[in-house]
């Protein structure tokens, strides 16, 4: 069976050289392609057409939410999992009404990377348990406001 592909996009290196030695340590996982920003993400996608897109919220040039929607617009299927430091829930409405099917705070990524890209990858909605705490729900009731925005 064919590797998993995915894109990084996040404006620190840093961090797409971490997640990335990460994900090399999956043999079902393959990362194909990295970005600094939303342009050059959306110039990678026509060539890499990967099966998601790992992607930051603040990135120069073109931001994060802006670039799921044109991703989502393009490439209806490719799967976004948002990773970002930002627990706002403004952030997060934002990111489920442009499509995106994960989204998964920076600092829970060491425990819940792996579960996330599965759990999109089975056709299902992710959020990062820390921020559904915060917003004082369920799993299963975010699982039902993805399967309502994302089966329209």
């Amino acid at each position: 069976m064919e590797p998993y592909r995915i894109v990084l996009a996040d404006d620190h290196t840093l961090v797409r050289q971490g997640v990335k030695k990460i994900l090399e340590g999956k043999d079902d996982l393959r990362v194909v392609g990295e970005a600094g920003d939303g342009v050059e993400l959306l110039f990678l996608l026509n060539e890499l057409k990967p099966n998601m897109v790992i992607l930051d919220i603040s990135m120069p040039n073109l931001q994060g939410i802006q670039t799921a929607r044109q991703i989502k617009m393009k490439y209806v299927g490719m799967k976004i999992l948002i990773m970002t430091m930002h627990k706002e829930r403004e952030y997060l409405y934002e990111a489920i009404s442009a499509g995106v099917e994960g989204y998964l705070l920076k600092e829970d990524a060491e425990k819940e990377l792996f579960s996330a890209i599965e759990t999109l990858r089975e056709g299902k909605g992710f959020i990062s348990p820390i921020i559904l705490r915060e917003l004082g729900v369920s799993k299963n009731f975010m699982e039902e406001v993805f399967k309502f925005v994302l089966d329209r």
